[in-house]
């Protein structure tokens, strides 16, 4: 009798470490999928988001040699919708129905816009094919726009983004020096005008860099990334005004976007899930 006992109660054990074995798994394997979970990430922006400048494209100018594109995958990252356009303004981002892709569920949002607002490709056709006088008038009327318009505009769209994605983390990426002075001259620009325009970019990137802070958003430059790499260096990674895509970066210079914003993202923040830290 005492053996049957014994017997019963090995089989009552056996039985419940089956179970608690079969529990144990289950619970892994629901724990796998959310270690396994996704960052949801929307693209939007101008030409410069777009991947403009390394054919072939899709509708808007999209390239896949878009900074988003190359980010896709790595860390979890998930594009989910790219949606950035050639061409757009902090105006046309929102009526051509970018902010469509943003809702609760987006993770995060990568943003390149501001350049079309003011003009930008109007002061370096000045100074690539003007005069001197042209040249300095152009920069001047461009700065004017960029201190003065361009903050409200990027506040406006700012807000607009961050109501549409309530729960992502926004980066957002400045512009690159298009020129390389210490190659000389460029066209009919002086290396001096080249540096001018430089400068030029340079206040754009610093109007950005304040809305994207005032919006609490990070702000990613890319500028040391393209340092020597200028339209007019041995080395372009901008490609020259007279190459499809011209003013924009070659695939050099978008691999250099990806990796400044995927360095910016940082592993810490990946590894949680994407969700705000």
């Amino acid at each position: 009798m005492e053996r049957i006992v014994r017997t019963v109660l090995s089989a009552v054990l056996a039985m419940v470490a089956a179970f608690a074995l079969v529990g144990a798994a289950g619970s892994a394997a629901s724990a796998a999928p959310a270690a396994a979970s996704r960052v949801v990430y929307d693209a939007l922006g101008d030409s410069y988001a777009s991947g403009y400048g390394v054919p072939p494209y899709t509708e808007c100018g999209r390239s896949q040699s878009a900074y988003a594109v190359q980010l896709d995958g790595r860390h979890r990252l998930r594009l989910d919708d790219f949606v950035a356009c050639a061409g757009a303004t902090t105006t046309t981002l929102v009526t051509g129905g970018q902010l469509a892709a943003l809702d609760a569920d987006t993770d995060l949002v990568t943003l390149t816009i501001g350049g079309n607002d003011i003009g930008w490709s109007t002061a370096v056709t000045a100074c690539l094919g003007g005069t001197d006088a042209q040249c300095a008038g152009t920069i001047g009327v461009v700065e004017a726009r960029t201190t003065s318009q361009l903050p409200s505009l990027l506040d406006t769209v700012y807000a607009q983004v961050a109501a549409a994605a309530p729960n992502a983390r926004v980066v957002v990426t400045g512009y690159p020096r298009l020129f390389s002075p210490e190659y000389g001259a460029y066209l009919a620009a002086s290396p001096t005008e080249l540096s001018t325009l430089n400068a030029a970019a340079d206040t754009l990137d610093a109007v950005i860099a304040a809305a994207a802070g005032r919006a609490g958003f990070q702000f990613v430059d890319v500028r040391e990334r393209f340092d020597g790499h200028g339209a007019n260096s041995p080395d372009p990674w901008i490609l020259g005004p007279s190459e499809p895509g011209a003013l924009h970066p070659t695939l050099n210079g978008y691999k250099a976007y990806t990796a400044a914003v995927n360095s910016a993202l940082g592993p810490v923040w990946l590894d949680c899930g994407g969700h705000r830290p």
